[in-house]
């Protein structure tokens, strides 16, 4: 059978050439101060290494080859409980054997100790055998690092101050739990009506007479939702007029039962269903009810929509490699196809339009993997420099470590939203092309490829649909051009001068891509202020400043950068990738052919993206908008 990470030479090169683990391991081994820890990251990452060969022949000998039998047999529904196929279950428990569940887990709370990076690259291994287990795995050792997480953001975790150590933390007992495979979580956060627009959730929780939270209202969509522990969003503030809409919601651990004496489950947090869906058949997709349950404050009354937004950036980061997983398989599957199969005196790999889908999927898979790396790096590389900020005494030590932590978390904020659209907009495309490529036999069950095109489906929907994340994109890059205008007109000139100036053509073919990507944004940002002073007609002049600078409405004044967010957003995914693999090829200059083929693709889309942006769209604004332009709408 195959081994998932042997076979990709591609996700090899990262951890064992282009990875600087230095600073991860030495984190992560807070400065190799455990008893029983690694001497060096030279150590660390032979074990990594080991790690993920033997989850990469698990995945390709225990779970990848039944996958077909268990989605057939699927979960069931019975009684207010799901159950699973027998196959499904062995599986678990033989992860659970391994130690998987908590991967990540810091050694002192009995956990593996690894970076989260290696959860990220099993996620993606696992998703190419079948993505609704990669899903469930993942709300295993997730929760618990949400627990773990959230506990040392509030004060409620404990440290050596001399080694860093962790020593106790508010839900030790839930994370042992986790880690066991006995138990797992789920986030409940969608309500019905209430996907992508937070602030219209309905699920409430208040404090009863002894002082205990209780919540109540039902979640719709939750993945593994039938697990134990539940991360819940509810509104709790109800009163306050400074206190509405995103900011009247906090966050709750709700344990969905309790056990009696005899060890029989008393819920307080019922499964009304398991959603019948398009894809992933193997998960339970849940509505959860909640009814006066009790729960526990996580963090701060008020807080749940910034927690969730920093909950968000992890899972975003993990659905990026869920879709890549998604992808290889896609393209794995069509090539091997395309190699066997004879059509008009030669296999169908050798017929021209073929081949150029297969070098397309394989040159897309490179790309998604780099931007997924370096977002996965960086997050995690931030929220380690935050645990050191808070683990510390030193004063000194914790604004240094606060201040790499922005850094990190900087640069993760701009690549996530970017990988989140791309993989999951690309899992759907290369799940059709593979389709395509098979034929009469890819429409059918036989060879599995409509399952992938089926569980593709909902990478670009959940956890913030693509045109969230490209909203988010938009955002970050134009508040960040306003908050420093100066800095950008120095960018945009340097580029334009790398473009020519360069003496190696790749980068000068970087800088051009750059100069596009940076054309784009300066006329989106110029529009948008142009649009803002017709605004400001009726305004005296001396109020301008403050009107320019904080009275923005991002529902109207930034309605052009908005229908051009997806374009953009495509722009700056194309710019980062070229940008890494330019990078990479400096060093290794075997990836310079990688970066060639990129290149060559990216450069006529990123020039139609741009002629698109500073070419259309006025009519459609006018009609939606017609306050703006003087005029009423006209269909």
């Amino acid at each position: 059978m195959a081994n998932f990470y042997n076979d990709n030479e591609d996700l090899r090169f990262y951890v064992e050439k282009w990875i600087d683990w230095e600073p991860l391991v030495r984190l992560t081994e807070h400065d190799f101060n455990y008893e029983d820890g690694f001497k060096d990251s030279g150590e660390a990452v032979e074990f990594y290494q080991e790690i993920l060969e033997l989850l990469g022949g698990f995945i390709g000998d225990e779970i990848d080859p039944h996958i077909a039998e268990m989605e057939r047999e699927g979960p069931r529904y019975e009684d207010g409980e799901v159950f699973f196929p027998a196959k499904f279950d062995s599986i678990f428990e033989q992860i659970g054997e391994l130690g998987i569940h908590g991967i990540c887990v810091p050694r002192e709370l009995g956990g593996m100790n690894t970076p989260l990076l290696i959860y990220m690259f099993q996620i993606g291994m696992m998703a190419r055998a079948d993505v609704s287990i990669s899903a469930h795995h993942g709300f295993h050792c997730g929760i618990a690092m949400v627990l773990l997480v959230t506990s040392i953001a509030e004060g409620s975790t404990e440290f050596d101050p001399q080694t860093g150590h962790i020593t106790s933390t508010r839900f030790g007992d839930e994370i042992t739990d986790i880690m066991s495979g006995a138990n797992w979580g789920s986030m409940d956060i969608t309500e019905p009506d209430a996907g992508s627009d937070m602030a219209a959730l309905r699920a409430k929780a208040e404090l009863d007479e002894d002082g205990v939270w209780r919540v109540s209202g039902s979640k719709i969509f939750i993945t593994s939702g039938h697990g134990k522990y539940h991360i819940v969003i509810a509104r709790t503030e109800f009163d306050d007029e400074e206190k509405t809409g995103l900011k009247s919601l906090s966050t709750f651990l709700v344990p969905a039962w309790t056990e009696d004496a005899d060890g029989n489950r008393v819920r307080v947090a019922t499964v009304e269903r398991i959603e019948e869906k398009l894809g992933h058949h193997l998960s339970a997709t849940c509505e959860v009810h909640f009814d006066n349950a009790p729960a526990y404050l996580l963090g701060e009354r008020g807080d749940g929509f910034r927690q969730m937004l920093l909950l968000m950036n992890n899972a975003r980061i993990g659905i990026g490699f869920e879709s890549l997983g998604l992808c290889e398989a896609a393209y794995r599957m069509a090539r091997d196809y395309a190699a066997e199969r004879e059509s008009m005196g030669k296999t169908i790999d050798r017929h021209e339009m073929i081949a150029e889908y297969l070098d397309q999927m394989s040159i897309d898979i490179i790309g998604i993997r780099a931007m997924a790396v370096e977002a996965a790096y960086h997050e995690e590389l931030a929220q380690k420099y935050k645990i050191m900020a808070a683990a510390t005494t030193d004063a000194q030590e914790s604004e240094r470590a606060l201040k790499l932590y922005k850094e990190h978390q900087w640069k993760a904020r701009l690549l996530t939203p970017l990988l989140k659209y791309q993989a999951a907009e690309k899992a759907v495309e290369m799940s059709q092309m593979a389709i395509q490529i098979l034929g009469g036999v890819g429409y059918t069950s036989e060879y599995g490829a409509e399952k992938l095109l089926r569980d593709a489906m909902v990478m670009p929907i959940y956890e913030g649909t693509s045109q969230i994340q490209a909203l988010m994109a938009m955002k970050d890059s134009m508040s960040s051009i306003m908050k420093n205008p100066q800095a950008f007109v120095k960018r945009v000139a340097q580029a334009r001068w790398k473009s020519v100036s360069e003496r190696d053509p790749l980068a000068r073919r970087v800088a051009k891509l750059e100069s596009l990507a940076l054309g784009a944004q300066q006329y989106l940002v110029t529009k948008t202020a142009v649009d803002k002073f017709k605004s400001l007609s009726n305004v005296p002049i001396f109020d301008w400043p403050q009107e320019l600078t904080k009275e923005w409405d991002p529902k109207h004044d930034f309605a052009y950068a908005m229908l051009h967010a997806e374009r953009l957003s495509r722009l700056l995914i194309d710019l980062n990738i070229c940008e890494l693999l330019y990078a990479q090829q400096l060093e290794y200059p075997e990836r310079a052919g990688l970066l060639e083929r990129y290149l060559e693709r990216a450069e006529p889309r990123c020039r139609y993206l741009h002629d698109e942006i500073t070419t259309t769209g006025e009519r459609l604004i006018a009609r939606l908008h017609p306050e703006r332009a003087g005029e009423s709408a006209s269909e």
